[in-house]
């Protein structure tokens, strides 16, 4: 039966961003209905729709709000397929256990949870966790459930970190590890740094690696050797017990250098800006800590993106570049990642 695919992802785009959770669900289920298969459904059109929400506010033409509304609505609409009886009646044994997982602070579970729905598709038990799973937990759940793989899901790379906890105790529990999502760049490299057993970019090719047999260990899979001697280096583990003075020290500097801050800002705006400096120093700290100075530029040029598209001028995210560089005098690294950045942020 013939489809049109982008006719089914405008007909959810319109119903998501209209908040009308009941029309997403018959469009989805229409579509369902009109012979396209359930797994290109969820990645054809559901993620389609949902990556096409993230783009859209990068862009300014949706609000925070109208950005919550049209996430909430496309989980509600996993949540539908996911019990529609052609999922739950679907006859294919198990092919056994896979744990799925948001790393701790991770908050974008989506892509989590579209592999989860479509590992259940391809014949497996699912356990599925949600975001932001405190490591603790998580391996007290392998300990109980002791899956076949924990697949590992990360979107943003300020939490890398935390994935490479994640990952070592999942692994000294003797599970191996499938890692994807954003956080671990588009070739999977911060997941091979990090000891994960085996790394994918989408969830069809996550379902078609676990289809192929036992994940292969890694060597030194699972040994708590710490990994490549650069992560959590000393300017990594500085920055981060510093992190707070630091991100204080430049919100009261730009009060100072950029007039239009302390001549027009609100208390509350002061708050969004010590957010956004926050924010800024977590991306930096992931920098050093898998020693990747692209990695803090490539954030870096998403930003100056979002803030354009926002009427914020460039000069307001150097001038935060500039004052975490007087910030840090005695880190060579921070310094050299900071000025690649600021390259980026100006063409140069």
């Amino acid at each position: 039966m013939r489809y049109d695919v982008r006719e089914r992802v405008e007909a959810l785009w319109a119903a998501a961003t209209a908040g009308d959770e009941y029309a997403a669900a018959d469009a989805v289920l229409a579509t369902l209905d009109a012979g396209v298969p359930m797994e290109t459904l969820l990645l054809d059109v559901v993620a389609a729709v949902q990556s096409r929400v993230g783009q859209e506010w990068v862009a300014n033409r949706i609000t925070v709000a109208q950005e919550h509304t049209a996430t909430a609505v496309n989980e509600r609409v996993l949540a539908a397929l996911a019990h529609h009886p052609s999922v739950r009646g679907n006859p294919e044994p198990s092919r056994g256990r896979v744990t799925v997982a948001c790393v701790h602070g991770e908050w974008h579970a989506f892509p989590a949870r579209l592999l989860a729905e479509v590992l259940r598709l391809r014949g497996w038990h699912v356990d599925y966790l949600g975001a932001q799973v405190p490591t603790p937990q998580l391996v007290a759940h392998l300990h109980r459930t002791n899956p076949d793989a924990a697949a590992l899901s990360g979107s943003l790379a300020s939490r890398l970190p935390t994935a490479h906890a994640a990952i070592t105790s999942c692994q000294a529990a003797g599970t191996p590890v499938l890692a994807g999502g954003a956080a671990f760049g588009p070739d999977g490299r911060y997941a091979r740094l990090l000891g994960a057993d085996a790394w994918a970019p989408d969830a069809c090719a996550a379902a078609d690696l676990l289809a192929g047999g036992p994940l292969p260990r890694r060597p030194g899979s699972g040994q708590s050797d710490g990994g490549p001697p650069h992560l959590a280096g000393h300017e990594y583990a500085t920055l981060t017990r510093s992190a707070g003075d630091l991100v204080r020290g430049v919100v009261e500097e730009l009060t100072r250098r950029v007039p239009e801050m302390e001549a027009a800002y609100a208390e509350h705006q002061l708050g969004h800006t010590a957010d956004d400096v926050a924010y800024v120093v977590d991306f930096l700290r992931a920098a050093l800590y898998v020693d990747d100075p692209e990695l803090f530029a490539s954030f870096v040029g998403w930003m100056a993106k979002m803030l354009a598209a926002r009427g914020i001028p460039a000069r307001v995210l150097l001038s935060v570049l500039d004052a975490l560089a007087r910030s840090l005098p005695g880190f060579p690294r921070a310094l050299a990642t900071l000025a690649r950045a600021r390259a980026t942020a100006t063409g140069g």
